[in-house]
């Protein structure tokens, strides 16, 4: 007759097989050493050059040897792709590239400003004052006109709103897309300057500026 303790200890020792023989499921962490299933991989070293196709023992040797890991950092290849490299290091230079992608991710959200036709100044300096400090953390802005009842008729003045808004932030933002109407609200998207590419003029290549030179001392050409 079977003991209790017998059942879980049978029960144990499948949890620790289906632990152990799980497949990772985990995109973000590659497998590394001996989590690493293919019998054969294409090494690259912790130079940078590639081996070529090796056993999986071989290129688990070579890293041992060298006090480093083998990390399958292509496992979809045939055969997976495996480099040499330090896995502690490597780990936190992927920690700090997602970290630097989510922030300029969040510094790329959409604030949204609020106006009216009739913004008295008091008004108007607070929120230009605020649309200053989201484009100088790099945020795209929406500044919206809001027009109740027969203010429809003046569009024109929430245009001149809009425009006095893209002149006073002028050197911090630009104007991504020109006021247009979206229902009852005149709207206009707003980037940061730091954020457009900058374009540098084309230096004049020798025979033009040696042509303009004599154009100036009026030699003919």
């Amino acid at each position: 007759m079977f003991r209790p303790y017998f059942f879980k200890n049978i029960q144990n020792h499948w949890r620790w097989f289906d632990i152990n023989n799980a497949p990772i499921s985990k995109d973000d962490e590659p497998r590394v050493n001996s989590e690493i299933r293919s019998t054969e991989v294409l090494l690259i070293d912790d130079q940078g050059n590639k081996i070529g196709v090796v056993p999986v023992t071989e290129a688990l040797r070579l890293s041992e040897e060298r006090d480093l890991d083998l990390v399958e950092v292509a496992p979809l290849a045939n055969p997976p792709v495996c480099r040499i490299l330090d896995y502690g290091k490597y780990r936190f230079q992927q920690q700090k590239r997602d970290k630097d992608a989510r922030k300029k991710q969040k510094n790329q959200t959409v604030k949204e400003i609020k106006m009216r036709p009739k913004i008295d100044q008091h008004d108007y300096d607070f929120k230009v004052k605020a649309i200053k400090t989201f484009l100088s953390d790099g945020h795209r802005v929406k500044v919206s006109i809001f027009f109740r009842g027969r203010e429809m008729a003046f569009l024109d003045r929430g245009r001149e709103v809009l425009n006095r808004v893209r002149d006073t932030v002028d050197p911090l933002g630009k104007i991504e897309s020109e006021p247009r109407m979206e229902g009852a609200y005149m709207r206009m998207m707003i980037c940061p300057a730091s954020s457009l590419p900058v374009f540098k003029p084309e230096k004049p290549a020798d025979k033009h500026a040696e042509n303009t030179e004599k154009n100036r001392n009026g030699t003919a050409v």
